[in-house]
């Protein structure tokens, strides 16, 4: 075959998002969630153009030069926004030996398919704490290469030696001296300077939110998932470093001092939080800290650990104890006040699989407008986005919709059959 005539169907199928955007729709919503106000509004005509919300219509609405989209049996809702996933890998017993076996090129390629589940699953916008291969795999996306959520990237995260994301845990003493030893460049830090040297280049790479692993974690190969892990000056010179070039930071924290540490050190959100008590609470109300509480990875891990196999020795006692405890938490943790934004930890668990966290939420006795509301307008608050996260003029046209009413019945957020992001439908009934 011609060379020129083989470009022709990829040069085409690039430009499909372009050529969807340039369509102006009317999406005919029997209801339409509105986060702002965390009620639902029934029969709203929502016009997009250009790949923004133009206009809201009450009623449903003709729009001149439009196509109609009818979803009057639907509940359309903000496109929703995972604060907390990690779309190079995906939990399995073979996750601590792959790494030895896979090539970089077969994660990536791997990805795209987690990706796409992730969009499909209503959720348009993610905030990836923590992957080599992620930052490729969200420019991919940007140019229309896969299809997949909007993603803002933290590359690697950032630890201490020894630490919950430091690469060499686990490795012996042959495999180990071999990769060296880990420094700012591979996200490992063991002074303040070092720190500052970290996020730097966490900017120089293209990354987008900076990750620490403020204690211990469950999966990693180390025998304590609760225990601090930076000093209080290295926290503090993160975030300084991260204010400098526009970045916010998240933390991983399950033990209480190291969340003391993370936010009096100024993090915009704690991650899992397993130990959190009323001290704590206090403090992030103190100083407007937000939780994200990932309870599907917590209920992951902890019936995974009753399976022979599924994790390391070191690892099944960790996942046990800590990840039964977050669903708990979150719930004291929102009575007390505490602001919330939507996170799953997907990879943990399995992608795709984002929306039961909605339903762990409310199991809680969390209403389920506000859990709407912590995976759009809250989700958006955390990630700084201001375009994002409500369906009104001028916002980007990120539109989820699903049979039902999931303010009535939550589980209804299981049932998402149509999917649109930045003005392109990816999914419709």
């Amino acid at each position: 075959m011609h060379p020129t005539r083989r470009l022709l169907p990829i040069a085409l199928c690039l430009a499909l998002p372009a050529l969807a955007q340039a369509e102006t729709l009317a999406v005919h919503c029997g209801q339409l969630f509105d986060s702002a106000s965390g009620r639902s509004r029934a029969e709203q005509t929502v016009v997009v153009a250009d790949g923004k919300v133009r206009e809201i219509r009450a009623g449903m609405a003709a729009v001149e030069g439009a196509r109609s989209v009818d979803l009057k049996g639907h509940t359309c809702s903000p496109g929703w926004i995972d604060l907390h996933v990690h779309l190079d890998g995906q939990s399995s017993p073979d996750s601590y030996s792959e790494g030895f076996r896979l090539n970089p090129e077969f994660t990536v390629l791997r990805s795209t398919g987690y990706a796409r589940k992730t969009l499909h699953a209503g959720f348009t916008t993610v905030r990836d704490l923590g992957g080599d291969t992620t930052l490729d795999l969200r420019d991919a996306i940007n140019q229309g290469l896969v299809e997949g959520p909007r993603i803002y990237a933290a590359g690697r995260s950032i630890a201490t030696t020894g630490g919950h994301a430091d690469i060499t845990n686990g490795l012996n003493r042959q495999l180990a001296q071999a990769v060296g030893t880990p420094g700012p460049i591979e996200g490992v830090i063991n002074s303040p300077d070092e720190a500052r040297a970290a996020v730097r280049q966490r900017y120089k790479e293209g990354s987008d939110v900076i990750k620490i692993t403020a204690t211990g974690g469950v999966l990693s190969y180390a025998k304590n998932g609760d225990g601090p892990q930076f000093t209080q000056t290295e926290i503090e010179a993160v975030v300084a470093a991260a204010k400098d070039y526009g970045y916010r930071v998240a933390a991983h924290a399950h033990g209480k001092e190291g969340m003391r540490r993370a936010i009096e050190g100024g993090v915009v959100s704690i991650e899992h939080g397993t130990y959190m008590d009323d001290e704590i609470f206090g403090l992030m109300k103190k100083h407007g800290t937000w939780y994200v509480p990932t309870i599907s990875a917590g209920k992951f891990v902890a019936e995974k650990s009753k399976v022979d196999g599924f994790y390391p020795a070191v690892v099944r006692p960790k996942a046990a104890t800590i990840g039964a405890r977050i669903q708990d938490t979150f719930g004291r943790a929102w009575r007390a006040g505490v602001k919330i934004g939507f996170g799953t930890d997907a990879g943990v668990g399995h992608h795709g699989d984002n929306a039961d966290e909605f339903i762990f939420m409310v199991e809680t006795g969390y209403p389920a407008a506000a859990a709407l509301q912590s995976a759009t307008l809250g989700a958006a608050e955390v990630i700084g986005a201001t375009d994002i996260g409500q369906l009104a003029p001028g916002f980007r046209a990120d539109i989820v919709a699903m049979p039902g009413d999931p303010l009535a019945d939550i589980q209804a957020v299981k049932k998402v059959d149509f999917v649109m992001k930045d003005g392109v439908v990816y999914r419709q009934p």
